[in-house]
């Protein structure tokens, strides 16, 4: 499968995902103002990059620094499918890349990891 890569907007992530290698990264800042019309195609890139893997090593990145609930929504949707890749038999490592002084992004991290027990997730604050 191609990668796929998106440069940052001023409302929207940078989609790094490179499928040939199993790294699928998401960083900067996201609210853009149709967050299904920006992350449904993406979903289903990486719904159908998983469907084909089998006892893959997948490796996440995500570095968000802010996300609206419109974003986190889509988000959930995402994490909900590489849970259930996980469950099939894939490894998912999610890497959860966040600012040390940022509570809500931390607890968003923690709930992710509570919601999607299948993931193997790993917690990296960030200092200033």
């Amino acid at each position: 499968m191609e990668p796929l890569f998106i440069s940052a907007s001023p409302t929207s992530p940078e989609i790094d995902f490179r499928f040939d290698q199993d790294t699928l990264s998401i960083k900067g800042e996201s609210y853009p103002e149709n967050a299904a019309a920006f992350y449904g195609p993406l979903i289903a890139r990486v719904q159908a990059y998983l469907d084909v893997c089998v006892d893959a090593s997948i490796t996440v990145n995500v570095s968000l620094a802010y996300f609206n609930s419109s974003s986190t929504k889509m988000l959930f949707s995402f994490f909900d499918a590489l849970n259930q890749a996980a469950i099939a038999g894939n490894q998912v490592r999610l890497n959860w890349y966040h600012d040390e002084d940022d509570d809500t992004i931390l607890e968003f991290g923690q709930e992710l990891q509570d919601d999607f027990g299948a993931l193997d997730f790993h917690d990296h604050p960030v200092s200033n």
